[in-house]
């Protein structure tokens, strides 16, 4: 073949062969130069980049707990009767959360739930004919609980529950004295009122991580409830104002993943049982709403605790997920 010549095919694949293997006449063999991509780049920091380098097989079985963790966290977050929580899945996963990331999905979730309430059943119950009153326990009476209260008889189930997860709300102006703040919450909620923002602390006078969480008025059956109340001391509440703060607290610094789960199914199962409480009062009133699949939105209706669970999840579950992954991955 003349040098003006084209090399066929297969020389030409077996002449790029030998020069890569240094065979070529006249020359010495050269380390070939990795080429690394910028995907790869990025990559290279993380555990599986370090195993391939290293080429040793890669440790598999903290993963596959971790992934058992996670799909244990959908079935809780996102089924209604969940079944029990594979143990060593969840407990062999090495994956932590801090006391203020537990919190933090802790209010989140109380959050949403809570909106839910005060719009949805309040806000929509009033239009129809409900009625919410702070005397809604008493036998003749026929009305549920402001949401306040609502969030009271969250917690009052959640103390009685395995889990040691305090809520409290507090203000500086309440309406029940017993919810007054007092020393170091009262500083904290100062802060809170001036900046909006959370506070997180050791409380040493309870012995107890504490994180306080602006409570705003989003609603206009909380402000017309405080302004028009015999017994409140503040009259002038508009919307946007923070009228107190929802407090919460652990005795831990730290959690595990599966103790995280079991209190954030804790809270749920407290509300659930607040809502039912309700709904069962509810059914006693001499001219009782229809409890089924439908809401006060659509008339005189309360939906089934399942109805009120399902749409509670759809809200909130989704973020939990996001929010356990992420601080379990950090």
């Amino acid at each position: 073949m003349s040098r003006h010549e084209q090399p066929r095919g297969d020389d030409n694949v077996r002449h790029r062969r030998q020069r890569r293997e240094g065979a070529v006449s006249g020359t010495r063999k050269i380390e070939a130069i990795p080429l690394v991509h910028k995907k790869e780049e990025r990559a290279s920091s993380t555990p599986f980049a370090a195993a391939r380098r290293r080429r040793q097989p890669i440790r598999w079985t903290p993963l596959v707990f971790m992934v058992l963790s996670f799909a244990s966290l959908i079935v809780y977050l996102f089924v209604s009767a969940p079944p029990p929580l594979p143990e060593r899945a969840v407990e062999d996963s090495g994956a932590m959360l801090s006391v203020a990331q537990l919190i933090q999905v802790c209010a989140d979730e109380n959050a949403a739930v809570r909106a839910m309430y005060t719009k949805e059943i309040v806000g929509f119950g009033k239009q129809v004919g409900l009625s919410f009153s702070e005397q809604w326990k008493q036998a003749d009476e026929n009305s549920g609980p402001l949401p306040a209260l609502f969030l009271r008889e969250t917690a009052a189930h959640l103390e009685r529950s395995s889990v040691p997860l305090g809520l409290f709300l507090g203000s500086s102006n309440p309406i029940n004295k017993a919810n007054l703040f007092r020393g170091i919450q009262r500083e904290a909620f100062r802060r809170i009122k001036e900046t909006r923002e959370p506070e997180f602390f050791y409380d040493e006078s309870t012995e107890r991580h504490t994180a306080m969480f602006p409570d705003v008025a989003v609603a206009k059956p909380c402000v017309s409830c405080h302004n028009e109340h015999e017994d409140s001391t503040k009259r002038d509440w508009k919307l946007g104002d923070v009228m107190g703060a929802t407090t919460w607290s652990y005795p831990k610094e730290s959690v595990p993943l599966r103790e995280a789960m079991r209190v954030v199914a804790a809270l749920r199962q407290s509300y659930l049982e607040a809502y039912a409480q309700y709904v069962r009062k509810a059914q006693e009133f001499e001219n009782a709403p229809a409890v089924g699949e439908r809401w006060p939105r659509d008339g005189y209706y309360l939906p089934r605790v399942d109805r009120f669970a399902a749409r509670a999840a759809k809200r909130s579950s989704a973020q939990t997920l996001n929010s356990l992954i992420s601080a379990a991955l950090e």
